[in-house]
């Protein structure tokens, strides 16, 4: 009895300490977090069949038509991505981006998943090992994530992104964004991946910063303290705007010069990577943690990386062949509808905070 007693008391501390280990404000991130991969995952399976359904009765929008716009199943879609980038808005209020960016990695599960099911477009076995591996780093992730840090306003915020280690680092992403528009884009962006994904992805490190200050300040202001009277929250507002709008313009361009699967991995791996590298500088994650915690998270990381690389190159297997995979994308295949992979996150069609999405 008294082994069986001590047995149940040591089960108890470890699953509570796994509870007592999370702040509040972190498992609300969490929670938004992954709700919003539910409903971006689910959004594009309900807007694709939208749009099969208008291009049974109209002009496809691989060729150009729009009747899909008068199609309710589309719209239906478009609502629940949304709500989806909505929730992803929030999750950053509440917890740290190196917990929230990287479980964008899920929706891919979920659009998969339900394209199996509801497409009958059928998951390779190497596929569902990608989807089990990028659950098993996503689990990591959140059980080793460092508390969200304690902000009671936009000021404070703006002083951890004036701090010198931040500025440093936001202005080696603005001089590389510029050498990239500027001098590489125009001879090397219709050939080399890594021109157009690396605009995105060092953009992409800001914008989520700054999305970041934003729903900090709203969720404060919401609270009680306004913070809408301070400079600074309408000086993250700008940078949002700017960051989101550079990013959809030059995503839409990797996303129709190249092919979308080779195109979303890269692009997640570079924009995930950069922004648990700001994160890092400017809300100083690691500081709060020990190494092997840290450890833990880049094994996580990796995880992920290695099950959205694998849904990726197996999505078009069928029975073990690997079809030939262009880089460069032809405009539109056989059916008429442009050639597409399993989305990460935005592209067109919302905000682009954590991962690329191609435009259905």
């Amino acid at each position: 009895m008294a082994t069986e007693a001590s047995t149940s008391a040591a089960a108890g501390a470890v699953g509570g300490s796994w509870v007592e280990g999370m702040s509040a404000d972190n498992i609300k991130g969490l929670v938004l977090a992954l709700s919003s991969s539910f409903f971006i995952g689910s959004s594009f399976i309900v807007k694709k069949k939208g749009l099969k359904k208008a291009g049974a009765s109209g002009v496809r929008a691989g060729v150009g038509g729009y009747s899909y716009l008068f199609e309710p199943l589309w719209w239906a879609g478009m609502i629940t991505m949304i709500v989806g980038e909505v929730a992803n808005f929030a999750a950053y209020a509440f917890a740290p981006a190196i917990l929230v960016t990287p479980l964008g990695a899920l929706s891919i599960i979920i659009s998969a998943v339900l394209a199996d099911i509801m497409l009958k477009e059928k998951l390779h076995i190497f596929g569902i090992l990608g989807c089990v591996l990028c659950v098993v780093g996503s689990t990591t992730i959140v059980l080793h994530a460092p508390q969200e840090r304690e902000i009671e306003s936009v000021a404070e915020v703006w002083d951890l992104a004036t701090e010198p280690a931040f500025l440093f680092y936001a202005a080696i992403v603005l001089a590389a964004t510029f050498v990239l528009i500027f001098r590489f884009i125009p001879q090397y962006g219709q050939t080399h991946i890594m021109v157009y994904i690396g605009v995105c992805s060092l953009v992409g490190s800001l914008s989520v910063m700054s999305v970041k200050a934003l729903g900090i300040a709203l969720k404060l202001t919401f609270s009680g303290m306004n913070q809408l009277i301070y400079p600074q929250t309408w000086m993250f507002t700008i940078v949002v705007v700017a960051c989101i709008l550079t990013q959809m313009n030059y995503l839409n361009k990797a996303l129709d010069t190249f092919n979308t699967a080779v195109v979303s991995p890269i692009y997640y791996t570079m924009f995930t990577s950069l922004t648990i590298l700001a994160s890092v500088i400017m809300f100083k994650d690691w500081d709060r943690q020990n190494p092997t915690q840290i450890v833990t998270e880049m094994c996580g990381f990796v995880t992920i990386l290695s099950g959205t690389f694998l849904l990726h190159k197996t999505k078009d297997m069928v029975d073990g062949l690997l079809p030939t995979l262009p880089i460069r994308i032809p405009k539109h295949d056989e059916d008429g509808y442009a050639a597409e992979g399993i989305p990460l996150r935005s592209a067109a069609e919302g905000l682009p905070l954590r991962s690329p999405r191609a435009a259905e």
